[in-house]
């Protein structure tokens, strides 16, 4: 509570998902089941202090209707914010179960009807940034960033007015001028990506350097070093730092105080796979934060 009465106002961070077990005694007070946490362990995790969003990944699975992000709307106090996936099907361009042709891939109307619409219905005042995440592109996109960036202009545009946008990206070679121009247009923010995949997020966040001033998007998500499912046996049940990643921390903690010098709103979203430990990641972050240093 200390430390989190010392963040500035404007710092939201939080985890991928608050279902874990191994979160007794950091974020929650007795050991329970992972199914029980599903249900009903969000009441519990929006309350601790340092846990100001979280970042719903359920929905990159498989869209939700309205009422099921009303329920979860109506387990978080006030100030509360969720950060939420949009589904795969509207940024993958082939499905990963058949590997057919997705008919959603950047379409705007889908995007709407599927994403967009029943979740701000839901989650009404609730609802922080909306993020799109890509997975890999393939060549063909690659290696031709400025075709990419074209049509990801088109469907941002496309989009109803009034949320934050974000876009995360799984290719480095689409971190190009032609794609912040496609976000800048459509008002949308780049969501810095810490993953195996991309450089690092200072090289990202140079990158994005011409869309200027706005919210920061950030999801801390899986240690350079290691592949996914690499992470997650190595680090589970999650209740410990492993690897700590120092260098990655105080990038974060100073981007956080440049947003927070310009009066931007800053969101982070920790997974497990980071560092070990989501929540440990979260208390040494905003330590860092709020002391400017180590």
């Amino acid at each position: 509570m200390r430390l989190a009465s010392r963040l500035p106002e404007g710092v939201r961070l939080g985890t991928s998902s608050w279902a874990f077990a191994g979160w007794t005694g950091l974020v929650y007070d007795r050991a329970l089941p992972e199914k029980v946490l599903s249900r009903d362990g969000l009441a519990a995790y929006s309350r601790h202090p340092l846990l100001r969003t979280v970042g719903l990944d359920r929905s990159f699975y498989a869209p939700l209707p309205a009422p099921e992000y009303r329920r979860l709307s109506e387990q978080v106090p006030p100030g509360f914010r969720f950060l939420v996936k949009a589904p795969q099907s509207l940024t993958a361009a082939f499905t990963f179960e058949t590997r057919e042709p997705s008919p959603h891939f950047l379409d705007p109307a889908a995007a709407c009807d599927l994403f967009v619409g029943p979740c701000l219905e839901g989650l009404g005042a609730t609802a922080g940034p909306l993020v799109f995440q890509f997975p890999p592109q393939g060549r063909a996109a690659t290696r031709d960033p400025a075709a990419f960036a074209a049509r990801l202009a088109r469907f941002l545009e496309g989009l109803p007015g009034g949320p934050l946008y974000a876009v995360e990206l799984r290719d480095r070679e689409l971190l190009a001028p032609e794609t912040m121009r496609a976000l800048a247009c459509a008002g949308a923010r780049l969501c810095l990506s810490v993953h195996a995949r991309l450089p690092p997020i200072t090289v990202q966040a140079a990158a994005a350097t011409s869309l200027g001033a706005g919210p920061m998007v950030i999801r801390w998500n899986l240690h350079a070093s290691f592949a996914y499912e690499e992470a997650r046996s190595r680090y589970a049940p999650f209740d410990r730092l492993v690897d700590e990643d120092p260098a990655t921390r105080h990038a974060i903690a100073a981007m956080c105080r440049e947003s927070s010098a310009r009066g931007d709103e800053a969101w982070v979203i920790a997974n497990n796979k980071a560092e070990g430990s989501a929540p440990l990641t979260l208390a040494r972050l905003a330590s860092a934060i709020v002391e400017g240093g180590d």
